[in-house]
């Protein structure tokens, strides 16, 4: 979708939206039972805002500076994720679900009728190609929300296959030659996210890092062997959200009748330990290094290997935590969307490729997730390297 003509970009908006409505009413329409916590959205003000996302960057851009009117009012009041900080999202009196959906489907049809009127062009499309990704990115949030609650995913295939089995966890590592990198996107190759402004070279010397992302089982064994009792293995910082949390084993597993499980959405199952490891924090990543001898990739030494190893094999399991802080490229200026990236630079990490619920639009090599260090919620895992060569 980067690159898209009109029409590609208007079906996709079209599919999209059917997915989000879907797992919207995977909740209850006043979310009852949501409970306000950090890492979540009401759902219904959640949707909301992915219309008022759409209608304020698509419909009320004028080019004065002063956005022209919603068609919904005290949409600005309720919807403006950068006004309306978290903890007020749950007591706004938010208009009904129906009201809700009938302002997006409005603001849908007009979006595509301007859509259908631009030309091929980056500049043109730029807006909508944003609303589209803003739009994917929250139906991902949707999905590990319903983890994150123990609901039922409406989407059954996505449900059943999760994350799907590693060709082969115990691949060995790949030999990466020394080399120079480019990162971020070039100027003028269609739609670009802020933080990757602008192209620029980096220099790699020769390292390892593994094929796969780290499987449950090899997890396991981290566990099996104390490591979510030893200090030695965390950081202060780690080691003290694990006491903060309680927790002696990772999010969604336990023990039951002398097995591990996990739990998926709403189903405990055996611990499939050819999978991927998910939902694992940064801390529990490192630690997890610190433990097997082995250090987390940079972003440059992932984005690489994506690059240019046939044997690395990403974007379809899991997220991957990096090794590398949140930071802007040199000469980095915020699009007109600010608060996509700079608010965030410096306290998040680097997450790179993609998960099994990451819409395919979205899935690019240069794609620069980014996380608190602590939020494991999310569909996250991690690959390694070898401390040397």
């Amino acid at each position: 979708m980067r690159t898209s003509d009109p029409q590609a970009l208007a079906r996709d908006l079209r599919t999209t939206r059917l997915r989000t409505l879907a797992l919207f009413d995977a909740f209850d329409p006043a979310h009852p039972g949501v409970p306000l916590l950090p890492i979540i959205n009401p759902p219904r003000w959640e949707l909301g805002h992915v219309g008022y996302f759409q209608e304020y960057w698509c419909l009320r851009q004028e080019g004065t500076g002063r956005p022209l009117p919603s068609r919904l009012a005290q949409a600005d009041a309720w919807f403006d994720s950068s006004q309306v900080v978290h903890a007020r999202r749950w007591h706004l009196p938010l208009p009904g679900v129906e009201a809700i959906k009938a302002y997006l489907a409005g603001v849908l049809e007009d979006s595509l009728a301007r859509l259908a009127d631009m030309p091929h062009d980056d500049r043109a499309m730029y807006f909508h190609r944003l609303a589209l990704f803003h739009e994917v990115m929250h139906g991902e949030a949707f999905t590990y929300t319903l983890q994150t609650l123990a609901r039922p995913c409406p989407d059954e295939a996505l449900a059943v296959s999760w994350r799907g089995p590693l060709e082969s966890a115990d691949a060995p590592d790949i030999d990466v030659a020394a080399a120079t990198v480019t990162m971020g996107s070039a100027a003028g190759q269609g739609f670009i996210f802020d933080n990757e402004k602008f192209a620029h070279p980096v220099a790699l010397a020769a390292y390892r890092i593994s094929a796969r992302p780290v499987s449950a089982g090899q997890f396991r064994a981290f566990v099996d062997a104390g490591g979510y009792r030893e200090a030695r293995w965390w950081t202060p910082q780690g080691w003290q959200s694990l006491q903060a949390q309680g927790r002696v084993l990772p999010r969604y597993w336990r023990w039951q009748g002398g097995r591990l499980q996990e739990r998926r959405f709403e189903r405990w199952l055996p611990l499939a330990e050819q999978d991927a490891m998910v939902h694992v924090d940064a801390h529990e990543a490192e630690a997890w290094c610190r433990w097997a001898g082995r250090r987390l990739p940079s972003e440059a030494e992932w984005q690489h290997a994506a690059q240019t190893q046939p044997g690395f094999d990403w974007g379809g399991q899991v997220w991957e935590w990096t090794g590398s802080a949140f930071e802007p490229f040199p000469g980095f200026s915020p699009d007109p969307y600010r608060e996509y990236s700079a608010p965030w630079f410096h306290d998040h990490r680097v997450v790179r490729g993609a998960s099994f619920a990451t819409a395919r639009s979205l899935v690019d090599t240069r794609f620069r997730n980014f996380y608190k260090p602590d939020r494991g919620d999310p569909f996250i895992g991690f690959r390694s390297c070898p401390l040397a060569l």
